[in-house]
């Protein structure tokens, strides 16, 4: 496993996370010691889609973007 010190950690960060991220862990050490292990997180499955589950179940009318107009304007105008 590739050890890095601090400082190369800092410069080199978004590269190493992308090597960790594509399963190439490594470790940031300070002065020689180790001092934290950076790996990548266990990818979790995508909840499956909720799109359309109200399909057919629900009635949106023809005229929902006018519906109410005059009397939302009313409260508006006065």
């Amino acid at each position: 496993m590739k050890t890095v010190n601090m400082h190369d950690a800092k410069t080199n960060l978004s590269r190493l996370v992308a090597a960790a991220a594509a399963g190439e862990p490594f470790i940031i050490a300070r002065a020689g010691k180790p001092l934290v292990k950076v790996e990548a997180l266990e990818q979790l499955e995508a909840p499956p889609s909720r799109l359309g589950m109200l399909k057919g179940k629900i009635l949106v009318p023809d005229d929902f973007d006018t519906m109410f107009e005059d009397e939302i304007a009313e409260m508006f105008n006065g």
